[in-house]
C-alpha cells in the first residue's frame, strides 16, 4: 500500500519530482560499427569518377590513393590481385572511373572505396595499355628499324603460330601451296584470343625459334582491339625480341596495328600477304633466272662472234705468216720433247716398278709369322726360368722356417712340460714360483702340465 502510495501520492505528503530520460549510450567501437554497417549496406556496388591523386604503390603490391574533385575527395584502395589485372599503370592527375565498395577502416575510423575496377576517362582501358606499353617498348629500343632482319630470298623452313582453325592458316596454306609447293611449313597450334592467349603466342615463338626455322610467323585474322590484344601483351613483344630468326606479324587487317607489328621484323597487312612476302613465286624466280641465262648466253655470243671477226682479220696480214712458220717451228720441237717426255717416264715407270717388286720381296722373306715364333719361344723360356727361381725360392724359405720352427720348440717352456716337468704359479696365476720358500702352508697354487693345469694346496714346506 505505501508503495502504491507513494506511486499516486498520499494525502499531506509532497509527491516527488520525475526522474529524468534515459541517454543512449554508445562506445566508439558500437558506433563506428553501426556506421560501418550502413555504409557498406548502402553503397555496396557504386560507380565513382574522379582524379587520382597521392597515389602510393606498397611493397606487397597493393595500390592506395585518393579520387578528388573540385570540392573532395575519398580515399581508394587496389588490392594486389586487382592490381595485377589492370590494363594500364594508373598515376597522378590521370582521370578514372572506378567501381566498388564502400568500407570502413575501424582502427582509424576512415572510410574508404575499395576498387574492383578501374578504367581511364577519355580512353578506353585497352588503348591507355596499348600506348603505355609501346611507349616503354619503344624506349627500350624494341621497334629501332636498324635492329630489323631482312627475310631469306627463298627460305625453306617456315614456323607458323596461329589456331590450327582459323581461316588465316587455310589462307597461307593455299597461298604457300601455290606458290611453292615443296616448302616445309611447321605449325604451331596456339589459342589467338582470349585470357591465356598471349602466353600460349610467346611459347610458339620459342619452341619455333630452336628448330632452326628460317623464318616465324604469327597469324591471325582481324578483329577488335579486345580481340588483337593477345598480341599487345609485353610477354609476347619480349619472345619476338629475342627470337633469332627473322619475323613476321599478320595479325589483323592492314588498318589493325599490333605491339606485335611493331617488334617483328616485318609487318603484312594479312596472313595471306605474308606468305606471299616471305615466298616469293618460285615460278617468277625460275623464270627470271632463264631471262639471264639467255642475256648472258647472247651476250657471249655477240663477243665471241666480234672477236673471232677481228682475230680473222688479223690472221690474214702478211706481216704474221713469218710468225706463223716460226709457230710451226716451235710446235715441231714441242711434239719432240713431249716425245722425248714419254719414253723418260716410261723408264722412269719400269725402274719403279721394279724397285717396288724387290721391296715386296724383302717384306715377304720377313716373314712377320717366323718373327712372333721366335718371340713366343723366348717369352717361354723366359717364363720356364722365372717359375724355377720362384720354386728355388719358395724351397729356401722353407728351409729357413723349418729350422726357426725348430728351434723355437726347443726353446719353448711347452716343450719342457712335455718331456713332464710343470709349471708352478701363486693361486692368482700371475707369479712362478721357483722356491719353496714362496709359498706358506695353505696357499693356493695354479700347477701347469703340457695339457690342461691343477689347482693344490700348500700342506707342507719342505727343505730340499
Amino acid at each position: 500500500m505505501r508503495q502504491k502510495g507513494l506511486e499516486f501520492g498520499e494525502p499531506g505528503r509532497e509527491a516527488p519530482a520525475p526522474s529524468p530520460a534515459r541517454r543512449r549510450t554508445f562506445s566508439v567501437s558500437e558506433l563506428t560499427q553501426r556506421i560501418q554497417g550502413l555504409l557498406e549496406t548502402e553503397f555496396f556496388d557504386v560507380w565513382v569518377e574522379g582524379e587520382v591523386s597521392n597515389l602510393k604503390a606498397a611493397d606487397s603490391g597493393h595500390l592506395y590513393f585518393s579520387l578528388k574533385d573540385k570540392d573532395a575527395q575519398l580515399r581508394a584502395v587496389v588490392w594486389k590481385t586487382q592490381a595485377r589485372l589492370l590494363r594500364f599503370k594508373p598515376k597522378d592527375g590521370l582521370k578514372v572511373l572506378a567501381r566498388g565498395t564502400v568500407r570502413v577502416f575501424a582502427p582509424r575510423g576512415d572510410y574508404q572505396l575499395q576498387i574492383e575496377v578501374l578504367e581511364p576517362l577519355g580512353k578506353g582501358t585497352l588503348q591507355q595499355a596499348f600506348e603505355e606499353l609501346k611507349e616503354k617498348l619503344q624506349k627500350e629500343g624494341l621497334f629501332d628499324p636498324a635492329r630489323k632482319r631482312p627475310l631469306p630470298m627463298l627460305p625453306r623452313r617456315i614456323g607458323i603460330v596461329s589456331s590450327p582453325t582459323g581461316a588465316a592458316i587455310r589462307d597461307m596454306l593455299r597461298v604457300l601451296r601455290r606458290r611453292y609447293r615443296n616448302l616445309d611449313v611447321v605449325l604451331y597450334p596456339a589459342r589467338v584470343q582470349g585470357e591465356g592467349a598471349h602466353w600460349e603466342v610467346a611459347q610458339g615463338v620459342r619452341v619455333l625459334a630452336g628448330l632452326g626455322l628460317d623464318v616465324v610467323i604469327l597469324a591471325r585474322g582481324g578483329g577488335s582491339l579486345e580481340d588483337l590484344w593477345a598480341f599487345n601483351e609485353e610477354t609476347l613483344a619480349r619472345a619476338l625480341a629475342s627470337c633469332p630468326v627473322p619475323t613476321v606479324s599478320a595479325v589483323g587487317h592492314e588498318t589493325d596495328f599490333t605491339i606485335a607489328d611493331f617488334v617483328a621484323d616485318l609487318r603484312a597487312p594479312t596472313p595471306s600477304a605474308a606468305a606471299e612476302m616471305v615466298v616469293q613465286a618460285k615460278q617468277e624466280l625460275a623464270d627470271r633466272l632463264r631471262h639471264l641465262e639467255s642475256r648472258q648466253q647472247a651476250a657471249l655470243r655477240l663477243r665471241l662472234t666480234r672477236v673471232r671477226a677481228r682475230l680473222q682479220g688479223v690472221a690474214v696480214h702478211r706481216v704474221f705468216e713469218t710468225e706463223r712458220g716460226r709457230l710451226r717451228s716451235s710446235a715441231q720441237r714441242v711434239d719432240d720433247y713431249a716425245e722425248r717426255a714419254r719414253g723418260f717416264l716410261q723408264r722412269r715407270r719400269e725402274r719403279a716398278r721394279e724397285h717396288l717388286r724387290r721391296l715386296d720381296d724383302r717384306v715377304g722373306a720377313f716373314r712377320f709369322e717366323r718373327q712372333i715364333g721366335e718371340r713366343r719361344e723366348r717369352l717361354l723360356r723366359h717364363r720356364e726360368r722365372l717359375g724355377a727361381a720362384l720354386r728355388r725360392a719358395l724351397d729356401d724359405r722353407r728351409s729357413v722356417l723349418g729350422r726357426s720352427a725348430g728351434k723355437l720348440d726347443t726353446l719353448s717352456p711347452l716343450g719342457v712340460l712335455s718331456r713332464g716337468y710343470a709349471l708352478v704359479f701363486d693361486a692368482s696365476g700371475s707369479r712362478v714360483l721357483r722356491r719353496a720358500a714362496d709359498a706358506a702352508p695353505g696357499d693356493g697354487l695354479r700347477i701347469r702340465l703340457q695339457e690342461g693345469a691343477l689347482r693344490a694346496t700348500v700342506t707342507k714346506r719342505e727343505s730340499e
